[in-house]
């Protein structure tokens, strides 16, 4: 455990001049705040720094307002995109008074959610992989008035360009989908990809690979998996450096699930597995060479899906990647290998790689919030022995007609999925992992989402009604 001295002696080795204090508001925005270093003392790094929690949203009434931020010091990592050298802290949000953690504070709430596992015998720690999606663009145009809504997107390396005037000339190699592992010069950002990659290794975390993904313009990265907390972290640095280094070389980037129309959306893999001490929890002797226990908590998942849609697939864009046909996998079925079913068992030869991977959410989800909530959803299916039903062993994404409505499907939109949370969340609020405060709260936020949403008229609603 990284002590204060030690954190106080590398901001003097290392001539650090900003500190940046961060946390994650419900939404899974970062936020900060930047003290001077030299204002830094080891008061502050053990009793941390108050703030006003009615600033953010969703979180306190101005009426009692104020909230603590605890730094996590093993979470310290340069910054690697300030002008002065700056130290990123990630921050545990907590009551002042008793120091207990915030009940709508994400991470406290993946804290809780990691007692609760260790508290239940079944696995002293949850290991996580991510495969996170991703566009990126040369231009972003967006137009919200009263009179009109607009949106264009556009890379050069989409198909789209193929006749468009460059000042140096149009030199062809577009992508083309049905070569999603291309490389260059029909992949564009191969360099960028690397340099992102590069980028996060620097900062500690350990990248498995990269590639293009099918969409034009689209990347995945993939992270080799640690213990639940530190994964969700992952991401969140993740999506910073993403974002950042695509800006420093002229470009733009975006998690959105959907950010263009006949392609393939942005999703997040998430790969998981149980260990208790030396023992992998999810290997044994059933299907796929899986446990019991693997195979309860594939019940669990695919029976409360409704309700992880809502954290998931947390924006009303999210919808529009799990629309029928639209190439995400959407039934909520599992099987070995199969990238259509919403829950697949990838290969593995050695028991120490059993793990199932999530393929139906995306990278807005809130990273605390969705690994806790598959967390509880797994943990009841195992304590209520859940039966996950029989595999699905073929391609789901081309059933007959009369067997596409017998299948079960994850949610159409973002209400029906905050609507099964508002019902389905006993399993979540177990142990006192997640409050009912906390998903009140997230409701609430959503719901104003989808207020603001349906506010404005949509321009293929033009389409079918003007003239009708």
């Amino acid at each position: 455990m990284a002590e204060p001295a030690d954190l106080l002696e590398r901001l003097r080795q290392e001539e650090i001049q900003t500190v940046d204090f961060r946390f994650t508001d419900l939404r899974g925005r970062w936020q900060r705040f930047g003290f001077q270093a030299a204002s830094v003392a080891e008061r502050i790094l053990t009793e941390g720094i108050m703030f006003d929690g009615s600033a953010v949203p969703g979180w306190r009434d101005v009426s009692q307002s104020d909230l603590m931020l605890v730094p996590d010091l093993a979470s310290a990592v340069r910054d690697p995109f300030s002008a002065q050298p700056s130290l990123i802290l990630i921050c545990d949000v907590v009551e002042p008074g008793s120091r207990v953690g915030y009940e709508r504070c994400p991470r406290a709430t993946a804290a809780r959610a990691i007692a609760h596992l260790a508290a239940s015998g079944i696995a002293d720690r949850a290991m996580i992989g991510l495969e996170t999606a991703f566009h990126v663009f040369d231009d972003v145009r967006v137009e919200v008035r009263m009179n009109e809504a607009a949106w264009r997107v556009d890379a050069e390396e989409g198909p789209y360009n193929g006749a468009t005037r460059y000042d140096l000339g149009n030199a062809g190699h577009r992508y083309a989908p049905s070569a999603p592992y291309a490389v260059p010069p029909a992949d564009h950002s191969s360099d960028l990809r690397a340099e992102i990659a590069s980028v996060l290794r620097a900062a500690g975390l350990v990248v498995q690979q990269h590639h293009h993904d099918p969409a034009p313009s689209q990347g995945e990265i993939n992270l080799l998996a640690s213990p639940l907390a530190q994964a969700a972290d992952s991401l969140q640095l993740y999506k910073y450096v993403v974002q950042n280094v695509a800006g420093s070389y002229g470009k733009t980037a975006t998690f959105m699930a959907k950010p263009m129309a006949g392609v393939a959306g942005a999703g997040l893999e998430i790969q998981a597995a149980l260990w208790q001490r030396d023992r992998p929890v999810f290997a044994g002797h059933g299907y796929a060479d899986l446990s019991d226990q693997c195979l309860h908590f594939i019940g669990g998942v695919l029976q409360h899906a409704h309700a992880l849609n809502a954290f998931a697939n947390p924006t009303t864009n999210s919808y529009r990647r799990l629309a029928p046909g639209a190439g995400a996998p959407r039934h909520l079925a599992y099987a070995a290998l199969n990238r259509s079913a919403a829950v697949r068992l990838p290969f593995a030869a050695r028991p120490e790689d059993k793990r199932i991977e999530l393929r139906f959410p995306d990278p807005l989800a809130n990273p605390y919030l969705l690994l806790t909530a598959v967390l509880m959803a797994g943990l009841d299916g195992i304590a209520n022995k859940t039966d996950p039903g029989e595999p699905m062993d073929r391609n789901l994404y081309d059933l007959p007609p009369e067997q596409v409505d017998e299948l079960p499907t994850v949610c159409r939109t973002l209400q029906q999925a905050l609507d099964a949370l508002d019902r389905d969340r006993a399993f979540l609020t177990e142990g006192e992992v997640m409050a009912d405060d906390l998903i009140d709260a997230y409701i609430r936020l959503k719901q104003d989402e989808i207020d603001a949403v349906e506010r404005v008229p949509h321009p293929v609603e033009f389409q079918l009604y003007y003239s009708a």
